[in-house]
């Protein structure tokens, strides 16, 4: 019993303690200096704005041209950014295609038919025959624009 009666009156005097620190804080911040400018002196708002905004036209975004997606395409493949793509870097993006590459039609897709058909597209687009695709090389390997649907209005 005497230990329960010390605990309470120990977390009491903690408790005191706290709050007599936290008004001392208190206490220091409030003579804190004032600020700058009084409000007196502080210029009066102006009307609100109006929210008709009508006849109101905001600047066009920006648009993409054909120029800068071909460079950004170009810029995801070529990983060393030394302005060409190797075969290695073509063929390191080629994973997620693997089930469109099915030659054999058996629902497996080895390694060997990957590569050969990642290494035929770039031999086809290396139109030159120098292991390395330049920017116009690369260009020709840009996929399909893909069908707009219509509007079923």
């Amino acid at each position: 019993m005497n230990r329960i009666l010390l605990g309470a009156l120990a977390a009491l005097l903690l408790v005191s303690a706290g709050v007599f620190w936290w008004q001392g804080r208190a206490e220091t911040e409030r003579g804190a200096p004032p600020p700058a400018a009084a409000p007196e002196e502080v210029a009066a708002p102006g009307p609100l704005p109006s929210a008709n905004a009508r006849g109101l036209r905001g600047v066009a975004p920006p648009e993409a041209t054909e120029a800068t997606r071909e460079q950004r395409r170009f810029a995801r493949l070529d990983r060393d950014l030394d302005g060409r793509i190797t075969r290695n870097e073509m063929m390191a993006t080629r994973t997620r295609d693997f089930r469109r590459l099915d030659v054999d039609g058996n629902n497996l897709l080895s390694f060997e038919e990957w590569a050969v058909a990642t290494s035929t597209r770039f031999s086809a687009a290396d139109a030159n025959g120098d292991l390395w695709l330049s920017r116009a090389e690369f260009a020709t390997t840009r996929p399909p624009e893909p069908a707009k649907p219509k509007c079923k209005c």
